[in-house]
């Protein structure tokens, strides 16, 4: 890189609004306590402030953090939640626009009827870009009928869903055992829940009957990059193309439909792997992203510091740089900025 560019956007930086943690403290105590209070960046503006201005000129997009709001709150609570964050949101973005462009809306995805509204009222009324989904939806999967509504309005808007995975300990990683052990549920097994719901959304055909249907993924794509050619050699073994309950039967090889996600870089740095995701993906459906603060034991300046270390590192254009900083995010999400 030859010159600094004039701007970057993170298209995927989590927060937990101030009035909504102390609302969702009321519900989940233990889960605020140990998942959100430790990380002082999510809630406090002051420290997330220090951080982004050691990276100036940086922008984020907000997507609410952890935990999803179905998982721990029934139907009607849920929807109450949901929209008091996202109404902080907004009124983050409106206060700070010099630091916030645009947020992503937060859904009640076990009330759907109210999910459907909600998404009408964020993008229409707030002015939000784009909603954000957990998967799996309390043990659900993402090709399910009862979501398919939301891919068809989504796919009407022409704005992203943004997908992250969100598994627990209890996923445990062996039959014998309840339990997984020493975080493999979070550090493997969340990019696994994304290439899993990837999948499904691939060969169900979710992807071909909403030709315009854009998803974000997390984690630079979860194993789908390192793992290409394994999915093209798999998807067309005989069985998969069968009689049996999974038959598949795409227009398309399987590995194209793949290539229609976007991904962001927000796998803690390294250059190789995200020349993987470069590879897979191409320049353009990559979205800077870091992380932050989640995995960072400097308050996001570790993650920010990695990912743009390693974005810097890549044996990629000028061009196609600035498409991951900066005009990727502006074209999905139509920034006005």
């Amino acid at each position: 890189m030859t010159q600094p560019y004039p701007l970057k956007i993170d298209a995927y930086s989590h927060i937990v609004p101030p009035k909504y943690r102390e609302a969702l403290r009321k519900v989940v105590p233990e889960e605020v306590e140990s998942k959100i209070d430790p990380h002082s960046t999510l809630y406090n503006l002051e420290h997330r402030f220090e951080v982004m201005d050691k990276y100036e000129p940086l922008r984020q997009v907000l997507t609410l953090g952890w935990p999803p709001i179905e998982a721990v709150a029934e139907p009607a609570k849920a929807v109450e939640l949901a929209r008091m964050a996202n109404d902080e949101m907004a009124d983050l973005v409106h206060k700070h626009p010099d630091r916030f462009v645009a947020a992503i809306g937060i859904l009640p995805m076990n009330n759907m009827d109210a999910a459907m509204q909600e998404t009408d009222r964020v993008i229409n009324d707030l002015r939000f870009r784009g909603v954000y989904v957990h998967t799996p939806i309390n043990d659900k999967p993402l090709d399910l009928p009862e979501f398919m509504p939301l891919y068809d309005k989504m796919s009407q808007y022409n704005l992203p869903i943004f997908i992250h995975p969100m598994t627990t300990y209890d996923y445990s990683d062996y039959r014998t055992e309840d339990r997984s052990r020493y975080k493999i549920f979070s550090t493997f097994g969340w990019p696994y829940q994304t290439t899993a719901a990837m999948s499904r959304l691939v060969f169900s055909g979710t992807l071909e009957k909403y030709p315009g249907l854009k998803f974000v993924t997390h984690h630079g794509g979860g194993m789908v990059p390192y793992f290409a050619e394994r999915l093209i050699e798999f998807a067309q073994l005989p069985e998969l193309k069968g009689t049996m309950e999974d038959k598949v039967s795409l227009r398309l090889d399987a590995a194209d439909y793949f290539k229609m996600f976007y991904a962001d870089t927000a796998i803690h740095g390294n250059t190789p792997a995200l020349m993987c995701a470069y590879a897979f993906f191409g320049a353009d459906k990559l979205l800077f992203g870091a992380d932050m603060p989640l995995g960072d034991t400097e308050r996001g300046h570790r993650n920010y510091r990695q990912t743009i270390n390693a974005i810097e590192a890549m044996d990629i254009s000028d061009v196609e740089r600035k498409k991951i900083y900066e005009d990727n995010a502006r074209s999905l999400m139509m920034l006005l900025i």
